[in-house]
């Protein structure tokens, strides 16, 4: 399998199969204000309908997209879920304490509601770099490649997406970030969170 990735057609079916839970409906929209959240079953469905990852490459083939360009565009989708589902999530919490408690959130609460499983180690260096290491992550698991090369090159994909969600969720917390991710084995995955300080 080349080395590619798909334009938009990619971009809505990756979120429509993989993570259409934390999409919003504005025509849904309640007296509050809010769509309803998606139902337990709705989330078990998108998480269970992945992607497929030959039909992804096929269209960015024609489409003639390049791989950084669907990267950015992922990254900034998932930003603008992340901010949103963090306000619908967090409507009737009250105030987090500090920054670590803050990432206790993300790393439990947030990681359940999407991936219905909670983040397996938070590490932090206490000056603002936090390490969330998923075991299991569950996109890394719907998809397979031939070759280490290819696989890493197609998990790029599934991971961007979720570095977005982390940024935008923060922000919407008012911390400020960078997030980055790498698969490390066939189902594992590494989010680093760097606080970007005033």
């Amino acid at each position: 399998m080349a080395d590619t990735f798909s334009g938009p057609s990619f971009l809505y079916h990756l979120l429509a199969n993989e993570l259409s839970v934390v999409l919003f409906n504005e025509l849904d929209k309640t007296s509050d204000g809010y769509a309803p959240l998606p139902s337990l079953k709705a989330r078990k469905h998108a998480r269970n309908n992945p992607p497929e990852v030959e039909k992804l490459d096929e269209s960015m083939k024609r489409l003639n997209v390049t791989p950084d360009v669907v990267l950015s565009k992922l990254e900034g989708m998932g930003y603008q879920v992340g901010l949103r589902l963090i306000e619908r999530l967090l409507k009737d919490h009250q105030r987090f304490k500090d920054e670590l408690e803050i990432m206790k959130y993300i790393c439990t609460d947030l990681w359940k509601y999407i991936y219905d499983k909670q983040i397996d180690t938070l590490r932090t260096n206490n000056h603002g770099t936090y390490v969330f290491t998923d075991n299991t992550f569950k996109p890394l698991t719907f998809f397979s490649v031939e070759g280490v090369d290819q696989y890493y090159a197609a998990a790029a994909r599934f991971i961007t997406f979720p570095c977005g969600i982390i940024r935008g969720a923060l922000s919407a917390l008012g911390i400020r970030s960078a997030v980055s991710a790498k698969a490390t084995t066939v189902t594992a995955c590494v989010f680093e969170v760097i606080v970007e300080r005033s």
